[in-house]
């Protein structure tokens, strides 16, 4: 029988998404990939915030904060987060999943408590993430949005994220949907946080981040769940759900020995 593993998905499903089936989808890919049993739970936002929520989170070998901003709950959103970075559990955040995460450590980590999006209209002096600067090339409609293919996503040479794609890619084509982005003036406060800038836009935006003392936390702009197939699953989700399984039998390791 295949290894089963558990995975969280931060956010509040909406059927009407498009990322959220293909994050269910990606998910399995993977799973029968590296012939494992995937039992993957989407777990809303307002239920990450009480008192029960770290235990429920701790049944989990890996959590993934998705796309879907702005959530039903913020703090919920922010609190997912938190736990994966503080606790050290296998971690992948797309999309708005990649925003929040910006978020939550410029407030927890560089005390930064007004740190913002500005969707979130809250009136706060720190908006580490603001509408995109440069949109994707000849849409038809004005209003700025990554959104479709987009080239030349250069990743970081040695990065972990360079390394689920192959040492020697230097870029890669990945797929968005976005109206918001990091603000590059707080690009200091992923440095600052231990998380560095792993792949970059055209005009040096920033593309992904991660966290090379973490077991695997990883989060991208992009959503690699939307060009996951079934005959080739993408390699990032690869990654995030094998270190899921290795976090899960060290757990299941451990436990015995106690």
């Amino acid at each position: 029988m295949a290894d089963s593993v558990r995975i969280g998905i931060l956010g509040d499903f909406n059927t009407e998404f498009r990322s959220h089936h293909a994050t269910n989808d990606a998910l399995q890919h993977a799973a029968r990939k590296l012939g494992l049993k995937i039992d993957s739970e989407w777990l809303p936002t307002s239920a990450l915030n009480g008192q029960e929520a770290e235990k429920k989170l701790e049944s989990f070998d890996g959590l993934w904060a998705s796309p879907g901003s702005p959530y039903q709950s913020f703090a919920g959103m922010l609190k997912g987060i938190e736990f994966a970075r503080r606790r050290d559990w296998p971690f992948l955040g797309t999309c708005g999943g990649f925003q929040y995460t910006f978020i939550e450590f410029a407030r927890n980590v560089l005390n930064i408590k007004d740190a913002d999006s500005a969707e979130n209209n809250s009136g706060s002096k720190s908006i580490v993430v603001y509408p995109v600067a440069c949109a994707v090339p000849n849409r038809k409609d004005k209003a700025p949005k990554l959104s479709g293919a987009v080239p030349e996503i250069r990743l970081r040479p040695g990065s972990y994220l360079q390394s689920f794609y192959g040492k020697d890619k230097e870029s890669v084509t990945e797929e968005f949907f976005c109206d918001f982005e990091i603000n590059p003036e707080f690009e200091w406060a992923a440095m600052e946080a231990g998380f560095p800038v792993v792949a970059r836009g055209p005009h040096g935006e920033i593309r992904a981040i991660e966290s090379p003392t973490h077991r695997f936390f990883v989060a991208t702009l992009f959503q690699p769940q939307l060009s996951s197939k079934e005959r080739k699953p993408h390699p990032v989700i690869l990654a995030f759900v094998q270190a899921a399984a290795d976090w899960g039998k060290k757990k299941l390791d451990d436990s015995v020995l106690e």
